[in-house]
C-alpha cells in the first residue's frame, strides 16, 4: 500500500509505501491526491459518473482527474489544504483508508 498527500498546490509532501508494495502504486496514489486537489472532490465522484456512461465518459478528458477510489481533498477550517490519496489495496479499501487520513486531520 501506498499513502500520499500533497499540498494545495498539488505539491506531494508524503510519500509512505509499505515494502512489499508494487512501485506503479507510488504513482496511482499520487494522482488519486493531486485529482482530489485539483478538482476539489473525492475520486469515487468520478468513477460513479463514468460508470453511468454516456456524456458522462467525456469527463475522461478532464487532465489529471483520477477517477478511482481512494483520494480525497483535505479540508480544514473549510478550505482545501491538500490531498490525500491511497493505492495498492482494492478501491473499497484504498478509500476507507484515504477516508482515515481525513478524519485524522480534523
Amino acid at each position: 500500500m501506498v499513502i500520499t498527500v500533497v499540498d494545495s498546490g498539488g505539491q506531494l509532501v508524503l510519500l509512505q509505501r509499505l515494502d512489499s508494495t508494487q512501485f506503479g502504486s507510488i504513482e496511482v496514489a499520487r494522482q488519486k491526491a493531486w485529482s482530489a486537489v485539483a478538482y476539489r472532490r473525492p475520486g469515487k465522484i468520478w468513477q460513479d459518473a463514468l460508470a453511468q456512461g454516456g456524456a458522462n465518459l467525456r469527463l475522461l478528458r478532464l487532465e489529471g482527474a483520477s477517477p478511482f477510489e481512494g483520494g480525497h481533498p483535505l479540508v480544514l477550517d473549510g478550505r482545501i489544504v491538500g490531498g490525500i490519496g491511497v493505492s495498492g489495496v482494492t478501491g473499497p479499501q484504498d478509500d476507507q483508508i484515504a477516508r482515515a487520513g481525513v478524519g485524522a486531520l480534523k
